[in-house]
This record gives C-alpha cells, sequence and structure tokens, in this order.
C-alpha cells in the first residue's frame, strides 16, 4: 500500500498470457490493475495458437527444458524458478481446465482449445476487479503519464508492459513500440522471425503431388542437432516443429551464407544396414515407387522429398538406404514475421534487472516476447510468457516495499 492507504496502482499495456498473468498476480496483492489491449479482444494469438491444440508447457527434466531457450537459458531459468511448469498446470486446472500429457511428453488441456481457458480466467480477473480496456492503443509517455491514440492519459504507479513481439501482425503484435522505448534511451534489437517455416525450391512436380503432406516420424539434423518429429511440406517450402526447433541456427546460417543445407532422416528408426537388408530384398516387378513403399516403409511424401533433390535414385540397397538416411534439402530463406509463430529480437536482456524492470525508466516493468528471447514450439514460449508476466508482477510489488 502507498502512504495513504490507498492501493497503488499499475497499469499493463498488453493483455497476452504475459500480461494477464502479471495482473492476476498484482490484483492478489491488492493493487489496482488496468490492463489496456489494442485490440478490440484480449489474447487473441494465444486463442489462435490453441486452434489445433493449446499446448501449455512441457513435462521434460529441467535440464533439458531450460536447453531450449538457447543463449537465454540463463535468464529463463530464473523465470521458471518463479513460475515452473507445475504451477502452470495447477493454475489452468484451478480455473476447471483439466490437463494431460501427451505421448510426447506436452501438457495441453483436455478441451484442446484456449477458448475456454480464456473465458474463466477473463472471469476470474474481471471478479478480481481488474479493468480491461480494449481498443486502448499505448505511444509513449509525456513526462510520467502514459499516452494514447484517443487523447488519453493515465500516471500509475508503476508499468508493465507485455505488447509481444512482432510475429503474426494482424493480431496485434507487430512491434510499433520499438521506436518509443528506443527513444527512451532502451536498447531494443531488430525483429526476426522464429518458429517460421523455411524455402525450398520445390518442382512443380513435387509442389502438385505432395503441397500439404506431412513427413511423418522423421529425423532433421543441422550443426550437431538432431530433432525427431513431424514436417509439413508446402508450396513454398517446409514448416513444422521439428524445424521449428532448429530455426534460431537455420535463420543465422541463412543470414550468413545465403542458404543452408539440412538433412532429413526419412527412416530414423531403421540403422542403414536393417534399411539396406530390405531394400536388397529386390523390387521384382514392382515400379520403383512400390518398392520405397512397400520395403523402405516410406510415405507417398517422404517418396516425393526423395524424387525431387538432385541426382538420380541409385539402385543398389545400401545407397539407396544411405540416400533414404541422408536427405540433404538445401534452404534457401525463412518466412517472415508475417507468418512467423514467434519473434526474435525486442528488448535486450540487458535493458533490464532480474526482477525485468528497465534500468533506463525505474517503475517500467517488461514481460513476455517483448524481451529479446526466443524458444521453439511445443510448450516452452508460452511456460515463458506466463512465468515472465509473474516475475514482472512480483518485481513491482518489491519495487513499491522498495
Amino acid at each position: 500500500m502507498t502512504a495513504s492507504n490507498t492501493p497503488p496502482t499499475v497499469s499493463i499495456i498488453g493483455a497476452g498470457p504475459a500480461g494477464l498473468m502479471a495482473a492476476e498476480v498484482l490484483s492478489r496483492s491488492g493493487v489496482r490493475v488496468t490492463v489496456h489491449e489494442r485490440m478490440p479482444s484480449p489474447a487473441r494469438k494465444f486463442l489462435l495458437a490453441g486452434r489445433g491444440g493449446l499446448n501449455l508447457t512441457h513435462s521434460e527434466a529441467q535440464a533439458a527444458f531450460l536447453s531450449r531457450y538457447g543463449v537465454g537459458e540463463a535468464t529463463v531459468s530464473d523465470w521458471l524458478d518463479a513460475f515452473t511448469p507445475d504451477d502452470l498446470i495447477a493454475w489452468a486446472e484451478g480455473l476447471g481446465q483439466a490437463t494431460f500429457t501427451g505421448s510426447s511428453g506436452r501438457v495441453f488441456p483436455r478441451a484442446m482449445k484456449a477458448s475456454p481457458l480464456l473465458r474463466a480466467w477473463l472471469a476470474r480477473l474481471d471478479a478480481m476487479g481488474v479493468a480491461l480496456k480494449s481498443r486502448s492503443h499505448w505511444t509513449g509517455w509525456s513526462g510520467e503519464a502514459l499516452t494514447f491514440e484517443d487523447g488519453t492519459s493515465e500516471t500509475p504507479d508503476a508499468v508493465i508492459l507485455a505488447t509481444g513481439g512482432a510475429s503474426w501482425p494482424r493480431l496485434g503484435s507487430d512491434g510499433s513500440w520499438a521506436p518509443v522505448l528506443a527513444a527512451e534511451g532502451v536498447a531494443v534489437a531488430p525483429f526476426q522471425p522464429s518458429n517460421a517455416g523455411f524455402n525450398v525450391d520445390w518442382s512443380d512436380i513435387l509442389i502438385d503431388r505432395a503441397a500439404g503432406q506431412a513427413l511423418k516420424a522423421v529425423a532433421l539434423t543441422f550443426g550437431g542437432q538432431t530433432v525427431r518429429g513431424e514436417a509439413m511440406i508446402t508450396r513454398y517450402g517446409i514448416e513444422g516443429g521439428a524445424i521449428y526447433a532448429l530455426s534460431s541456427a537455420l535463420r543465422e546460417a541463412i543470414a550468413r551464407d545465403g542458404s543452408a543445407i539440412l538433412t532429413l532422416d526419412l527412416r530414423p528408426d531403421l540403422t542403414e544396414d536393417a534399411l539396406a537388408d530390405r531394400l536388397a530384398k529386390g523390387r521384382g516387378k514392382d515400379s520403383m515407387t512400390n518398392h520405397l513403399r512397400k520395403s523402405g516403409g516410406l510415405s507417398p511424401a517422404a517418396i516425393a522429398v526423395l524424387r525431387d533433390i538432385p541426382g538420380e535414385i541409385p539402385l543398389g540397397a545400401e545407397k539407396l538406404a544411405k540416400r533414404i538416411k541422408a536427405v540433404r534439402l538445401k534452404l534457401t530463406g525463412m518466412q517472415g514475421l508475417e507468418r512467423a509463430i514467434s519473434s526474435a529480437g525486442g528488448v535486450g536482456l540487458e535493458a533490464v534487472n532480474q526482477q525485468l524492470m528497465l534500468t533506463a525508466r525505474p517503475g517500467v516493468f517488461v514481460a513476455g516476447e517483448m524481451l529479446d528471447w526466443e524458444a521453439p514450439t511445443g510448450g516452452y514460449l508460452l511456460q515463458a510468457s506466463f512465468a515472465s508476466g509473474v516475475v514482472a508482477a512480483n518485481g513491482v510489488l518489491d519495487w513499491f516495499k522498495r
């Protein structure tokens, strides 16, 4: 409480997972919270992410979990200490959304959608007295006052910025805040796409036959890292969870060298010798396509990719097995921010303290994808976004005490 025993006030800019989580933590501590959202409704990106099954977090061991954050591992580790995957699961279930862990270790709400969870969450926040203002576009400061596009202003006791990065800009996260913070002396790294597809110069034949089909249970290798999972063939190239796990390294390689060679193992469940033994049985009157399907166990999509790379398909079983186990796919570019699930870049981690307060502007905290960190899909993005909101809110509370 302030010296006058009136509750302190906090304005939160952005009604995504980080902003709404910060609002909940602060409101529980007696703070008067107003959340400003520039779009007509809150958490639009969160809702879109949940259309195919809302992947909240992951159940893997802590060391493996933290490794997904790359150069940001040390910072995100502190966030996850404040709000663990178990905490996130308990929070969702406290909203009446039972969860389950899939065979891949990913954690989902049983409803497999974001909308029931968001409705319950917004109802809770409303009951707690959190004010949500939609179509409220923050434009910067005038002295100590926050300014908004409609001409209004607000002077809270503290601010949390959680407007998102620059991916899926049609949903509200367009990075337009970057010049505002840069003018305040805050280091803002240029935005780059993360968790996006990559361009491949497919032939027209492959596009006609395989675009929209999945390469299931494959292994992708780049830069000494191998990821098993699924990838989707698109008209422009390739995308999907396994690709996204390598997107940071692939993006950097393409920026440096102009292209990157991704190696696909189309049958990672078999050793090269075991696959060669199966292929050595001979194809008789079968076409090569049927031979690859029956003896090699390849899907039509995998066969299409195998046929599309330069060079004739070898007839010998050993050479054919070697090729199936190491398809070299040349990636010539990456899809842009408008098609990316998330973004890299934003407020540099060196521009905030451990509690996520801007050193250039005391009393202003930053959470979520506005900060310069990235992670693959699989629950890692949402977990860290939620957790950063908790850290920022706790930082505000500590700042009030001081």
